[in-house]
């Protein structure tokens, strides 16, 4: 198997530096648009036939070293009972959001081997299909960012029902982090236990909060959820590597690594070299090419993912990803370029 992925998120030397891209199955692609034109999005994410077949499209078109389950982070939370919609044009819709500490009393707290079990299949399809070619990464969203979209009812821009849920009722979010926490934890097993070979804990939106809100409301559970998988990971073999990726959390890379993460997204927001620094050694980093670069001219996208690399200089423990997913419209033929000039240029100045 191609093992460069898992290798650089132990920390180990690669002959060049591995890439996957956030989004690299979406709306990009020609492919994924022929299948998207016959189905809503829940139904490609619910039918595993569809989910194998579109986190496949990327294997075939790119030379990348890891695939990522086709899924998306927000329907393990209807199994707890929330009501959940993509609407056109608006992105998901939570039809009763949280609003009280009654509220999260009532949820319910699932089994994922059950509730969504169509993305558990689907990775058994995947890792049939990649017959060991390349690892397989599965995902989830962090506590946080599943408890912002809850209580906000969908995306928001200022947190502000959330933030007064934290600071008013902090028992009601401490329940409601618990919950989802433990959600998490299952969820993430159980896509070890189909196939996964690493897990990445999406926490978009945790740019949101101050450091010490983050450590005094958030951190804990991302930590719970990390030594659950852990824990439950140890079997002899190596542990299954867990990736957590943020979004604006430029200040904040010195507390990210109290979450004992392998590896840290770091988004393009700050600079490799010193979200590094900050994290210190002993933690790999992914990252942080800013996918809008993926619209310029090709000499600048070279100028902006050679930067990139310099500024990771070969350290084992890099992994080129952009900051965060493949915008729409992107075009193609950039993509593909950018993974091949990765391994290119790492395998000639930064590898032995």
């Amino acid at each position: 198997m191609n093992d460069r992925f898992l290798r650089a998120c132990r920390r180990e030397l690669t002959d060049c530096t591995p890439v996957w891209f956030m989004r690299q199955a979406g709306r990009y692609m020609p492919e994924y648009r022929a299948i998207r034109a016959r189905y809503g999005f829940l139904e490609m994410v619910k039918t595993p036939e569809l989910a194998a077949e579109i986190t496949m499209q990327p294997v075939q078109a790119l030379a990348i070293d890891a695939a990522i389950i086709y899924a998306d982070i927000l329907p393990p939370l209807e199994g707890m009972g929330l009501q959940l919609s993509y609407e056109k044009g608006e992105g998901p819709v939570i039809h009763n959001p949280l609003r009280s500490a009654a509220d999260i009393a009532a949820l319910r707290q699932p089994d994922p081997r059950e509730t969504v079990a169509y993305t558990l299949n689907a990775i058994r399809l995947v890792k049939g299909e990649l017959t060991g070619r390349l690892p397989l990464i599965g995902f989830s969203g962090a506590p946080f960012t599943l408890a912002s979209y809850a209580i906000e009812g969908g995306g928001s821009r200022e947190y502000r029902r959330t933030k007064q849920l934290m600071y008013r009722e902090p028992a009601a979010w401490h329940a409601l982090m618990a919950k989802l926490a433990r959600l998490v934890s299952d969820y993430a097993l159980a896509q070890i236990a189909a196939g996964a070979d690493a897990i990445q804990l999406f926490d978009s939106w945790v740019g949101a909060l101050s450091p010490a809100d983050y450590v005094e409301f958030v951190l804990p559970y991302v930590q719970q959820v990390i030594t659950a998988i852990h824990a439950a990971t140890i079997d002899g073999a190596p542990g299954t590597p867990i990736i957590y990726f943020g979004t604006g959390l430029s200040g904040m890379y010195g507390l990210l690594r109290q979450s004992s993460a392998e590896v840290i997204g770091v988004d393009w927001r700050s600079t490799l070299d010193d979200a590094w620094a900050q994290l210190g050694p002993g933690v790999a980093v992914q990252g942080n090419l800013d996918p809008h670069t993926l619209f310029a001219p090709w000499e600048l996208i070279e100028r902006r993912a050679t930067d990139v690399l310099d500024r990771a200089a070969g350290r084992p423990g890099h992994i080129f990803n952009l900051g965060h997913g493949i915008l729409t419209e992107t075009p193609v033929e950039n993509v593909a370029r950018l993974a091949e000039f990765v391994h290119a240029y790492s395998s000639i100045h930064h590898h032995v």
